[in-house]
């Protein structure tokens, strides 16, 4: 995302485009609303304008082909979405597959089916929520290594490690998921997402487990792409660029983010 009510003012400045902006902040987005409707040519074809050339799409498919087909059907709309990102080119960093809490292990074969015949030239992520996952990876990443696909991890651990204290919280204690984080990449691009809490502090002590798995990922030649979320998602651009700096200081040359443009105070301590 990269529209937020808060943002305005603090991201996002008088007159500015809400992703020309964010684009100052951060290298990498997740495009969630590719979920729900399939966006028009001219539209993406301005996201394009409004971000460098090496900015990360990481677009998630929609939602007919992942829940409503369950990866069974709906090529068609598949068709039609991969016509209108066209205008991203390099820009889009990997296609994200993200499937319902009811795609469980034994709807795996639906995936390999949907691996083998997937259209070429775009890298594939997985994220899975089914709760058998939380002890059956074996054959996931049996199918994700064969497909040369990445597995999203989706780290909750520091959400559900207390009760939540605000409503944004507590929206997220219901409908996030319980997964076990599992710090690998089956791929060199591996795509990792991080839930925070409201408080700034948690939400950096939660990631601290990431870093050296992140520095470690830089030295083997990796590209990894990190998503920091909170439940509100108030602070979500200060925070990625704190936890890009503390990977920094552990990876001493890896290249910055960019300077964003002022608009307004964002402080977070």
């Amino acid at each position: 995302m990269w529209t937020h009510k808060s943002w305005a003012g603090r991201v996002v400045g008088p007159g500015q485009d809400n992703l020309e902006a964010y684009a100052g902040w951060c290298n990498a987005v997740e495009g969630n609303t590719t979920f729900y409707a399939t966006p028009s040519r001219d539209t993406v074809a301005g996201w394009a304008r409004q971000t460098p050339a090496d900015f990360r799409f990481v677009l998630k498919l929609p939602r007919i082909v992942t829940h409503d087909q369950r990866l069974t059907g709906g090529d068609e709309a598949l068709k039609a979405f991969l016509d209108a990102i066209e205008p991203l080119g390099p820009r889009v960093h990997a296609l994200w597959i993200q499937l319902p809490a009811s795609f469980g292990p034994a709807d795996l074969p639906a995936l390999a089916s949907f691996l083998r015949r997937r259209p070429a030239g775009f890298r594939y992520a997985v994220e899975v929520r089914h709760p058998s996952f939380a002890t059956d990876f074996v054959q996931l990443e049996s199918i994700l290594g064969e497909a040369d696909a990445e597995l999203v991890p989706f780290d909750t651990s520091v959400m559900f490690a207390t009760p939540p204290t605000s409503d944004a919280e507590r929206d997220a204690w219901q409908k996030k998921p319980r997964l076990p984080v599992r710090p690998q990449a089956l791929t060199d691009h591996p795509v990792i997402r991080y839930l925070g809490r409201d408080d700034p502090a948690r939400t950096v002590e939660g990631w601290q487990r990431w870093l050296p798995v992140i520095a470690r990922w830089l030295r083997e030649g990796r590209s990894p792409t990190v998503f920091i979320h909170t439940p509100d998602n108030t602070d979500a651009p200060t925070l990625a660029r704190r936890f890009h700096s503390e990977v920094a200081a552990l990876v001493p040359g890896l290249e910055p983010l960019p300077e964003p443009e002022p608009a307004g105070p964002l402080t977070l301590f």
